[in-house]
């Protein structure tokens, strides 16, 4: 391993071609995926100095809170990057659902065959 980025202990994000990288969200507790997002820089930043998870909106294409309108923040309790740092992982306290269908975690389908069915 020649790149510094793999081992050693500077936060240098490899960011994609659109300045995004990826975020799976966790509960603490339960260890459950609640959801998989992007960051940019700023949001990397503003989730960093607040502890509560910000992201970048490829939909909207803004960064957001998470919670700034339903009330359900994530609050970051640890905060991991990846062996070479092109993603990051959230083990988050959620105020509620984490997502936006009201579901608690964004992974509530499983795929069977060619449809989905509730994962109870």
């Amino acid at each position: 391993m020649t790149d510094p980025r793999d081992t050693g202990l500077v936060l240098n994000p490899k960011y994609d071609a659109s300045g995004l990288i990826t975020a799976v969200v966790t509960d603490r507790r339960s260890g459950e995926v609640l959801m998989l997002a992007h960051m940019n820089a700023e949001a990397l930043a503003a989730t960093r100095a607040t502890r509560e998870a910000h992201f970048w909106s490829r939909s909207r294409g803004r960064l957001w809170k998470k919670g700034e309108s339903s009330g359900n923040v994530l609050h970051v309790v640890d905060l991991r990057i990846d062996c070479d740092q092109d993603a990051v992982w959230l083990i988050v306290d959620a105020d509620g659902p984490a997502c936006h269908t009201g579901q608690r975690s964004c992974f509530f389908r499983r795929i069977e065959g060619d449809a989905l069915s509730p994962v109870a």
